[in-house]
């Protein structure tokens, strides 16, 4: 772990290390007093600015014509840019009044295991490894179908609005209560019956997460030797790793991680051999077989000791993660690529499309997700994260920050989707039942959405990258194709086969960890619930209980993931918009504890920062369950949908997708379990805000009322706030090394 530097407020000036001027009686705001902007400041935001509203102008007004997708990245950057200068600066200062003098639970609790103050680095790397799952990654791309404009408008100003102010928030509350978790927030803050409906809640929708990161690797590597060969050799690596750190090398994270990279691309390159060693048909693998592995894996990992795989995972996929976005962004400005799809398809109006059905309102905000709001961050910002925050400061940068990283991977996902070839765009992410399953057939069919490709420009593409394309659905073999079409482009080389894999490492790296991380929470949470009632399993370090309920949170997860995989109708276009729609409902409830304990701590004329993206959200996902449960459409509504099969079935006919009756069977039961957890997640949450709200009235009536907030510590630590340290904060580093020097050298 990084050096962290400590001193007490007596012997250094500098306890509140982002300002030299004292805290102020409200709490001694992180960023401190008023600064005067120079100039070249002033000049250089101004050009931000001008930018960003260039960019912004030319994908609102350009109509017909072709658009390059620098213009997206460029208007990504400047908003993140800004939102991150100016708006997370003032919910940091003006509104939560970050305290950089009150000591964090990390440092008043530090006991090396739960509780570990953690250099701010190290700790944006953990944060941002298990908070970017396969939602950034396969959300944008499935939203491409409604054009390229829809989904960068909602992940750039729903990331700056509702997501990152989420993950900003919720870290801070927690930690003000050390580290306390989502659901134990709703039951201390909010009442028992909101509590108990938050926890049952907030497990089954981890669950359907859980089941559809997990869909989205197996999807991937489906009758990919090259892929299983490449994934496969992570395990070993990152087990290697873990010993290498812990026994061998501790503290040589950089050497480690470098280490680690290297041998995966050895087993990136070493995949491509796979065939003329004769491994290509034992590595060939179905979905079914798969699932099975990934659920023992899920289990293995949960139960190992988190130096072991965990961690070194995190390590590996952290510096993956923000490689490949970084690559592929230099890879955008060297190819210069242009978007291929409209601004706004007919698919946005008409709600008919092949990847997913539904209209741009309220279906492309669900199906985005988490590049723009995602519940399931409110589990790690009320989870490790606040127990190793060093210092309040902080939480601007890993809670903001690293959602904004997350929102950029989404933005280049959406740009990577949008600039291949949209007639191999819907052949690569409609159903099999729909594209036939070869060229000549997904051609015809490509046709008649109004695309154009034929059987041989499929069959090139599919040779280029040595992988089968048609029907290749979940977004994540569609984000590979375009990243190693960008890559090729900027780089050259003919390399376009090897971008693929290395592209789909970079995938099942995100995903991996998230499933890692998930599953250990889903346990956690499983041991305290039963822990209130037979105090022994609460135990996290008593093994059978661990075991058991590892077991029984893989079960659950492993059998939705089942449950996608052999839907005729596929898994991605049955269980996303209940993931998407779970996710939002889960951000839902996280945000309701926002608003919740800003009234009781008499924050209202701030109280509109959470409750916006509260209203949008709850709006946005009450109208998209409404649909998924009571439409009449059957490609929207999950009974809908049972009926037409089961009415159907009765008449003895068998509609495709379904090949047989039991086909036909399995469409009925999946889509009526769909669409009673939609309804179960739908009335959870409005009973939680329903709870909330009486609390928001007497809170409202009283100016504010008493809250679990643990009081407050002096600090006697200094480190940083954020990415570069200030130069007061250098100073306090330097004058803490110089007392050190001067206490050993006369032997104090």
């Amino acid at each position: 772990m990084t050096q962290v530097t400590f001193l007490t407020p007596r012997e250094h000036p500098l306890s509140t290390t982002t300002s030299p001027t004292p805290p102020s009686p409200a709490g001694g705001p992180a960023d401190g007093g008023k600064t005067r902007r120079s100039p070249a400041s002033i000049a250089l935001w101004v050009g931000v600015a001008v930018v960003g509203a260039v960019c912004w102008s030319v994908l609102a007004l350009s109509r017909g014509e072709s658009v390059s997708a620098l213009w997206i990245l460029f208007a990504a950057l400047s908003s993140y840019l800004i939102a991150y200068r100016f708006y997370s600066r003032f919910i940091a200062t003006k509104v939560l009044k970050l305290d950089n003098t009150r000591a964090t639970p990390a440092e008043r609790l530090e006991n090396g295991n739960d509780y570990e103050v953690t250099d701010r680095r190290v700790l944006f790397g953990h944060h941002f490894a298990a908070i970017a799952g396969a939602g950034p990654l396969v959300g944008p791309v499935l939203a491409a179908q409604m054009g390229y404009l829809p989904g960068t408008i909602w992940i750039i100003v729903g990331v700056i609005l509702a997501g990152a102010v989420q993950d900003m928030v919720v870290l801070f509350f927690s930690m003000r209560r050390d580290g306390k978790s989502l659901g134990q927030m709703v039951r201390e803050e909010i009442g028992v019956v909101g509590g108990i409906a938050a926890l049952i809640a907030v497990f089954a929708i981890m669950i359907i997460i859980l089941a559809v990161l997990s869909l989205v690797v197996v999807n991937a590597l489906a009758e990919s030797p090259w892929g299983v060969f490449s994934i496969g050799l992570t395990i070993p690596i990152a087990l290697f790793m873990g010993f290498y750190l812990r026994f061998f090398r501790p503290g040589r994270v950089l050497e480690t991680t470098a280490i680690g990279v290297v041998l995966l691309l050895l087993a990136i390159i070493g995949g491509g051999y796979v065939e003329s060693w004769g491994l290509a048909e034992a590595l060939t693998l179905d979905k079914e077989t798969l699932t099975l592995m990934l659920v023992g894996y899920g289990f293995v990992a949960s139960i190992l000791p988190v130096w072991m795989l965990l961690t070194p995972r995190d390590y590996l996929s952290t510096f993956m993660k923000v490689g490949v976005i970084v690559l592929l962004a230099v890879g955008m400005l060297l190819a210069r690529p242009v978007l291929s799809n409209e601004a706004v398809t007919s698919f946005a109006t008409d709600g008919d499309g092949p990847v997913f059905a539904g209209k741009l309102f309220p279906f492309v905000f669900i199906t985005i997700a988490c590049g723009a709001l995602s519940g399931f961050h409110a589990l790690i910002s009320s989870g490790t994260t606040p127990k190793m925050v060093a210092k309040e400061g902080q939480v601007r940068m890993i809670g903001y920050g690293g959602m904004l990283m997350e929102s950029f991977v989404a933005i280049s996902a959406l740009i990577a989707a949008c600039v291949i070839d949209q007639g191999l765009y819907f052949a690569m992410n409609s159903p099999a039942g729909l594209t036939g399953g070869t060229a000549e057939s997904a051609s015809q069919f490509v046709g008649t959405l109004g695309f154009s490709i034929t059987p041989e420009d499929l069959t090139k593409a599919a040779a280029g990258v040595e992988e089968e394309l048609i029907s290749r659905t979940g977004g994540a073999p569609t984000l590979a194709f375009g990243i190693s079409q960008i890559f090729d482009e900027a780089f050259g080389g003919g390399l376009a086969a090897f971008w693929y894999h290395f592209a789909i490492m970079f995938e099942a790296l995100f995903i991996l960890t998230a499933v890692d991380a998930g599953t250990r929470v889903g346990r956690f949470m499983l041991q305290d619930t039963i822990g209130n009632v037979w105090p022994k399993f609460g135990d996290t370090s008593w093994k059978p209980a661990a075991w058991i309920s590892s077991a029984l949170v893989v079960a659950c997860w492993g059998y939705m993931l089942y449950v996608g995989v052999t839907d005729p109708l596929g898994g991605i276009n049955q269980l996303f918009p209940l993931f998407g729609i779970a996710n939002q409902l889960l951000a839902a409830i996280a945000l309701t504890v926002c608003v919740t304990l800003f009234l009781k701590h008499g924050w209202l004329r701030y109280v509109w920062v959470p409750a916006i993206p509260l209203g949008f959200d709850l709006v946005v996902t009450m109208t998209a369950s409404w649909q998924k449960v009571f439409s009449d459409n059957p490609a929207i509504g999950y009974f809908a949908q049972a009926d037409r099969y089961r009415t159907a079935r009765e008449a003895g006919e068998v509609l495709a997708p379904a090949a047989d009756a039991d086909q036909m069977g399995t469409v009925i039961t999946n889509s009526t379990t769909n669409g009673v957890l939609q309804a179960t997640f739908a009335v959870l949450t409005i009973i939680i805000v329903a709870n909330a709200a009486v609390i928001w009235v007497r809170a409202v009536r009283a100016g504010s009322l008493p809250t679990t907030e643990v009081p407050k510590v002096e600090s006697t630590l200094v480190a940083p706030s954020d990415f570069f340290a200030t130069a007061e904060e250098k100073a306090a580093v330097a004058a803490w090394e110089a007392e050190r020097k001067e206490s050993v050298g006369s032997g104090r």
